[in-house]
């Protein structure tokens, strides 16, 4: 019997981006899978919504109130995706190219290791050999979350693995992962409702697997911009008012509290990055990144 995946995604004024995304999804092996996609646009002004109409009728387009942002919105995909009685919900970006076997590969995965929520490996498009984003540990002297930097697909592991924290690029979840752990918190955090989520349910026993032959390429981050080299108001916004902004102090100690191992060592990791950032201010250094390779450092995650 097929296994029946549903798809879901919110979207938000990137209709080129969007329409190739359904594009890779329109060309991925369908061996024992049925897939349905679901896109929330959340009020898009770009014509988004009509585009995958005429270019997608199989897709299912759910219109937001221009408010979600990516937790709710995702939410609200989900809630649809239920109603189809599917037995698992493929959460994406949609700034995100498909392998052809990457959800086959994911799927199967999952049925290997029951009680399994599965990552894709992510790569840059415009860099296919280097990582993007994978496998988040928490550090807490070093101020909470670490992303592993400068990684390639010859330095991961080569068989699936434990994780602490799956970002929510592409992540496939168990359908009963609903019926047992609700939905994402958008009261936690309006962007980054994957990282609490994820955590969430690696603290009721669920494994967190990244598969590293499931293949997704991702749209590099933009660069960052200094909350420092902003004007005082837009300083004092960013920090003390927008609690979407992922440089808000509210927002940073809320999410470190809730997905930290305990809200002990949340709190000492909220306070450590901090004074780790006074006291690289103070010496005039900056961070460089001591990295091992990731495939020693999850020698004993791997589960195959």
């Amino acid at each position: 019997m097929k296994k029946r995946v549903e798809v879901v995604t919110p979207v938000f004024n990137r209709r080129e981006i969007t329409l190739q995304c359904l594009r890779s999804l329109s060309r991925v092996d369908l061996t024992g899978l049925e897939i349905h996609i679901i896109i929330v646009d959340d009020g898009s002004t770009d014509g988004t919504g009509d585009a995958i109409r005429e270019h997608f009728p199989e897709v299912d387009v759910i219109d937001g109130t221009g408010d979600l942002w990516y937790t709710a919105g995702t939410n609200l995909g989900v809630e649809a995706a239920l109603e189809n009685d599917p037995d698992y919900i493929l959460c994406i970006n949609d700034d995100s190219i498909f392998d052809a076997d990457a959800i086959r590969l994911m799927v199967e995965c999952a049925e290997r290791h029951p009680r399994s929520v599965i990552g894709a490996l992510l790569l840059l498009w415009d860099r296919p050999d280097r990582v993007f984003q994978i496998a988040p540990y928490w550090d807490t002297a070093k101020g909470g979350w670490q992303h592993w930097y400068q990684q390639t697909t010859s330095t991961i592991p080569t068989a699936p693995w434990k994780v602490e924290l799956i970002v929510g690029n592409c992540v496939l979840y168990p359908v009963k992962v609903f019926a047992e752990a609700g939905m994402m918190n958008p009261n936690i955090s309006a962007q980054y409702g994957d990282a609490e989520f994820t955590t969430r349910l690696r603290k009721l026993g669920w494994n967190l697997l990244i598969e590293p032959k499931a293949r997704v390429f991702c749209k590099p981050n933009y660069e960052h911009v200094s909350v420092m080299s902003l004007p005082l108001s837009k300083k004092v916004n960013t920090w003390f008012v927008d609690q979407r902004s992922g440089s808000n102090l509210i927002h940073q100690f809320r999410q470190n509290w809730h997905t930290a191992p305990s809200h002990l060592s949340g709190s000492l990791g909220f306070m450590m990055l901090y004074l780790n950032w006074i006291k690289r201010k103070l010496s005039g250094s900056r961070v460089v990144p001591d990295e091992p390779k990731l495939s020693e450092s999850f020698a004993d995650a791997v589960v195959e």
